[in-house]
């Protein structure tokens, strides 16, 4: 989804502060960081919540604080799928609250999620179009509601580095639809993307899948 979050390669925004500033700035970021990591909602693929954030108002996802962004989203997302309403949100709490549901400790969530073991990993049928050394070009345009194809990226040309297998592909994902695709990595020239001003000897790889190539 080429929308207003997909913001590689747009002027204007002004310099990315750069520091070792601490990533939580209020105690509830921190709330919200272990709520995420206990599974407060689950049966979700990651690309459905990358999705939700996309869905955001513009003015909202410029000017919301990083994980406000995520609470925004988790509040939409559970509204969404029946886990409260609208006006337990504006009243703070359940309206009725289960009695025999139990808070994880935090060794509790801990343990969870080192035994965690998560892969994003797909064996499908098909065979890779394409192999390293071979040159491809990125679609234009990618029918999807979201995508991992960067607008910056679009309709360039690269050189394939790396095939990785098939692994999810996250336009599928964004629709709760879990598919493989192969994937790869691609190096671009600068110049490529940025234009002749660009430093021909600055090259820039990313990870892409097979769906968003062509030969050119």
């Amino acid at each position: 989804m080429d929308g207003l979050h997909d913001l590689g390669g747009k002027q204007g925004f002004g310099p990315i502060p750069v520091g070792n500033d601490e990533a939580f700035k209020h105690d509830w970021e921190r709330r919200m960081w272990g709520l995420a990591r206990a599974g407060i909602l689950r049966d979700i693929t990651i690309d459905w919540f990358r999705h939700g954030l996309e869905r955001m108002v513009p003015a909202d996802y410029l000017n919301f604080p990083y994980f406000q962004k995520w609470a925004t989203n988790y509040i939409a997302l559970m509204i969404d799928n029946g886990t409260f309403t609208e006006k337990d949100v504006a009243n703070g709490h359940l309206a009725q609250s289960d009695a025999t549901a139990r808070p994880l400790t935090v060794n509790e969530v801990l343990e969870r999620n080192r035994a965690a073991h998560i892969s994003f990993s797909i064996d499908i049928p098909q065979s890779p179009a394409f192999a390293p050394g071979d040159r491809v070009k990125t679609r234009r345009r990618v029918a999807a509601d979201h995508t991992r194809l960067p607008a910056y990226a679009a309709a360039a040309t690269g050189t394939i580095t790396a095939h990785h297998g098939s692994h999810a592909i996250p336009d599928r994902g964004a629709a709760g639809e879990h598919v493989g695709d192969h994937l790869y990595t691609v190096e671009f020239s600068a110049p490529e993307l940025w234009g002749d001003d660009a430093d021909p000897r600055d090259t820039v790889r990313l990870e892409l899948w097979e769906s968003y190539l062509v030969r050119p």
